[in-house]
């Protein structure tokens, strides 16, 4: 009987192919249970023929065969050699190999497996030469007689590979050049300065920005280059590729071996067959070039390096250079100088001057390009201040005409400017009777200011909205107009962008009052004369008549209005209750609504207590809810008039108030005007007068500080 230990893995193959078993006790061939965990193991190699390669005629090929007593199937391996540039590992996959002709009808079995001898599988003749140790002792049990051990050929190709591998490495080195340690310490670790190379010197040369990079762990210098947009220069990914820079470079060309950290000896062992070949470092350096490469300490702002024959200037560093350089020298002036070329000089372009054809700018579309496009306007502003809802953003003037011809001195004139694009147009409203046809007396379109020449090189310039004030004298295309009135948008809008309408800024308006503090009494004893009835006010016009002759001209008629404006007496903003039920019947009649007994008796039924009233949150939502045409703004004014103190309103009277076909009222007297059909009239007339009285008191009081006698 035998016992074998054998190694297995999780998959239940034995990782122990072709090892040592350790054999215990004396082998029985009758049992059959120990045969399946033995595997023989076989040394063998194979020559194969190499055609038509000088360096090899034949190749020595080394193999393992394992032979497995369980079913008698071999297995043929080739162990794996590195840089080979063969398929190498399994060469003849496991399964029961047939004897060589002419006993093909018979298999292998262990008898026939021996050491220094030759198989043949499939034609290929492998030659055994040596076996594992549990191999030779398990065919001595069985009674094999084992040939004495042969030797395996060394593989010529190899061999010689192995020599100059050998001959390529120096047997004494002398010096130990350690670069591990900078390596570990600044690894990672990048210098990095913003430098310029002027080439504007040389034909077509220009001045070029550059980053330079030190790695401080093999001090190595790196350039890249940075390109504008459009600068012209194809993209390159480097400048100066990682290497070191030389302080000298380029100083001619040097012999192969010249420049180099270590200068090598050949040891000659001459003709013997068994020479040695030897490598000695030269430690006298005869003949080496001594090459200077740029360091850290080379490197600071303001100097000029050489990178291959370019003077390149370094301008300035990052945080991380700067602080580098702080630490281990101890430098703290980082002054950076500009890299930015200065601007070129710009040259002015000089177009030819006006043609005549069509307007300025469409002829200077032909200057510009081959194909003449239209001129762009300004899409930005136009959305801007274009006209939309209530926002008219167009400034309208009261103006009349200044001529020496009588028949035209009453004539009238409204010239509204559009401020999305800056053009004006003048209308003259008709009159019956008067004359005149009126109508559009100007289309719109801008207009130059006079005196400018019409043949010129140079845009011509415009009449722009800051130009147009109340008291302004405006030359349109040679008709002299006074701007007398302005309508309450153009008041308001110049008032609220006084930065571009200075005449509508009160604070510089009071300021020029203020110059005349010495004349205060005198402006008081006036105001009061004129208030005879002592109510502390006065009408625009007497006031505009004071204002204008106690300041002696200092005032334009715009100040005028910016004060009166600020002072004014406001009017009623409520309208009366029969104006309001006149709105509300106009909006009901137009929707033909009558349900009002429906009304009167859905409130007569929330009205448990029968007072006849109900608060005036529960009419409203009564009259929301059955949907009464009239807006908010209205149902609530109506609301506001016929409550009372207690918030309460009695809903018949109300809605009897509202029911037009009962109780009808006078209908509203429109003011009408003559219409003319034209997109740009102004339908409505400004008023003569901005306001109709002053407080003259109030403003006496803040300019002046005087009280009233």
């Amino acid at each position: 009987s035998a016992s074998f230990l054998c190694p297995w893995n999780s998959t239940g193959k034995n990782t122990g192919v072709g090892s040592h078993f350790l054999l215990q006790g004396i082998f029985s061939t009758q049992g059959s249970n120990w045969v399946s965990c033995i595997v023989l193991s076989f040394d063998a190699y194979l020559e194969d023929e190499v055609p038509d390669k000088s360096q090899e005629n034949y190749r020595i090929r080394r193999y393992k065969i394992y032979f497995y007593l369980e079913d008698d199937t071999v297995e043929v391996n080739e162990p794996v050699l590195k840089n080979s540039g063969l398929p190498q590992g399994i060469f003849i996959r496991r399964h029961r190999i047939s004897l060589p002709p002419p006993d093909e009808d018979q298999f292998y079995t262990v008898y026939h497996f021996n050491v220094n001898i030759d198989i043949v599988f499939y034609g290929r003749t492998f030659k055994i030469y040596d076996c594992d140790a549990f191999t030779k002792t398990f065919l001595r049990k069985i009674g094999v007689k084992l040939n004495p051990p042969g030797q395996c050929p060394e593989d010529p190709y190899m061999k010689t590979r192995r020599e100059k591998l050998d001959f390529t490495e120096p047997l004494r080195p002398y010096e130990s050049s350690d670069t591990l340690k900078q390596f570990l310490e600044y690894d990672r670790k990048v210098l990095r300065f913003f430098c310029v190379w002027d080439d504007s010197g040389s034909e077509f040369g220009d001045r070029r920005e550059l980053i330079l990079h030190y790695f401080l762990s093999d001090d190595t210098i790196e350039i890249k280059e940075v390109l504008p947009h459009n600068s012209g220069r194809d993209a390159m990914s480097l400048f100066l590729r990682r290497r070191k820079l030389p302080k000298y470079g380029p100083s001619g060309v040097y012999q192969p071996g010249q420049l180099t950290d270590q200068t090598v000896l050949n040891v000659y062992g001459g003709y013997s067959e068994n020479r040695v070949y030897g490598y000695l470092l030269d430690k006298y350096k005869l003949e080496k070039l001594d090459q200077e490469f740029y360091k850290d300490a080379d490197l600071s702002i303001g100097t000029t390096i050489n990178v291959w024959g370019r003077k390149v200037l370094l301008c300035d560093c990052d945080d991380f250079t700067k602080t580098y350089y702080r630490t281990k020298y101890g430098i703290e002036n980082f002054t950076s100088i500009p890299c930015k070329a200065p601007p070129p000089p710009k040259i002015e372009r000089k177009f030819p001057p006006y043609t005549g054809f069509g307007s300025e700018e469409d002829s200077l579309r032909s200057c510009i390009g081959l194909m003449p496009t239209p001129p762009q306007r300004n899409f930005k502003k136009f959305m801007d201040f274009d006209s939309f809802g209530s926002i008219s953003n167009t400034l309208r003037f009261f103006a009349k005409l200044i001529t020496h011809k009588c028949a035209d001195v009453e004539r009238m004139f409204v010239i509204s400017y559009f401020l999305s694009d800056d053009t004006i147009s003048v209308f003259e409203p008709i009159e019956r009777n008067s004359g005149y046809s009126g109508g559009m007396f100007l289309k719109r379109v801008r207009v130059k200011k006079p005196g400018q020449k019409v043949f010129k090189s140079e845009f011509s310039e415009y009449i722009k909205a800051e130009e147009l004030y109340v008291g302004a004298k405006v030359n349109v295309n040679g008709y002299l107009f006074l701007l007398v009135n302005a309508d309450e948008y153009t008041l308001n809008f110049m008032e609220k962008n006084s930065d571009k309408f200075p005449l509508s800024n009160f604070e510089l308006v009071v300021q020029k009052l203020k110059e005349e503090e010495s004349r205060s009494r005198e402006f008081m004893q006036v105001f009061a004369a004129a208030d005879c009835m002592h109510t502390k006010m006065v009408d625009f016009n007497t006031f505009r008549e004071i204002m204008m002759n106690l300041t002696v001209g200092k005032l334009t008629d715009q100040e005028v209005i910016t004060i009166a404006r600020r002072y004014r007496v406001p009017e009623d903003p409520c309208p009366h209750v029969n104006v309001l039920v006149a709105q509300a019947h106009e909006q009901l009649k137009k929707n033909a609504f009558e349900n009002f007994e429906r009304l009167i008796a859905s409130c007569v039924y929330q009205d448990r207590e029968k007072k006849k009233v109900l608060p005036s949150k529960d009419i409203k939502r009564l009259c929301k809810s059955s949907r009464l045409p009239l807006n908010e703004d209205l149902l609530g004014s109506l609301l506001s008039r016929f409550e009372d103190s207690e918030k309460q309103i009695n809903y018949e009277s109300f809605f009897c108030a509202l029911n037009w076909r009962v109780n009808p009222v006078p209908e509203l007297e429109m003011v009408s005007y003559i219409k003319e059909r034209c997109k740009e009239e102004w339908l409505g007339m400004p008023s003569p007068i901005p306001v109709n009285c002053i407080y003259y008191l109030n403003l006496l009081k803040d300019v002046f500080g005087l009280e009233e006698e």
